[in-house]
């Protein structure tokens, strides 16, 4: 068994272990940015399907040299809106939508041979100038247009805590995302993804209802610096 097929059943392990027996699907969508094609194809040996890249070129390689192995795409990074042609016709899911305009964009450039792009609408749930997303009072109206807009499909709501080891912080940031969710499905916009947890916090988040967690360190190991 390769390291990676290791790391991956350790993570597995504990996210069962963090569930405590709760009958909820929890989708792991393992952060492959950075990482060459061949730890890619040694997790898809393992069992793994949904793989999360922030760097569009960089994905558009190895989404390339993995074709038809059965991968499943996630755009998790920023994105720039000279690059969402790339992303509309070559991902799965992204999940760091926070603007309208640049879902505007995604559905303009989804090609209509494909199944909807995946969408969730990023909320900024840490107050962080640093990262990305809409208050978690803007989320239900930003998810009601995205909803809207042809060759997508909203799905739900990601968000990202503070680097924290304080679990108490982690805990009260996902549940901001979570009561997030609640009042887009109040405002009539269907949604079943809560996308948040990295290595450093997913027991938090899944404590608070994560359906879908973001692992990279945990699976891959460190990054080595450039």
């Amino acid at each position: 068994m390769s390291p990676t097929a290791e790391n991956l059943q350790a993570v597995r392990r504990r996210i069962v272990e963090a569930l405590q027996g709760v009958g909820r699907e929890v989708v792991l969508v393992a952060v492959s940015k950075t990482r060459p094609a061949s730890r890619v194809a040694e997790a898809l040996e393992a069992g793994q399907r949904d793989f999360g890249e922030n760097y569009v070129q960089e994905a558009l390689g190895k989404i390339a040299a993995l074709e038809g192995r059965g991968a499943v795409w996630h755009f998790i990074g920023h994105l720039q809106g000279n690059k969402a042609k790339d992303v509309a016709r070559h991902f799965d899911w992204v999940h760091g939508v926070d603007r309208l305009e640049t879902a505007e964009r995604l559905s303009r450039h989804r090609p209509a041979d494909r199944p909807p792009l995946e969408v969730c609408v990023q909320v900024n749930i840490s107050e962080e100038d640093t990262k990305g997303g809409v208050a978690p009072e803007a989320a239900p109206a930003l998810a009601k247009a995205v909803a809207a807009l042809p060759g997508l499909r909203f799905r739900g709501l990601m968000g990202m805590a503070s680097p924290t080891a304080d679990e108490a912080v982690q805990r009260a940031q996902f549940r901001r995302l979570a009561l997030a969710l609640e009042a887009v499905r109040a405002a009539g916009v269907p949604a079943d993804t809560l996308s948040m947890g990295m290595s450093h916090d997913f027991p938090a988040a899944l404590a608070e209802g994560a359906t879908m967690v973001r692992i990279g360190t945990a699976i891959f190991g460190e990054r080595e610096p450039a």
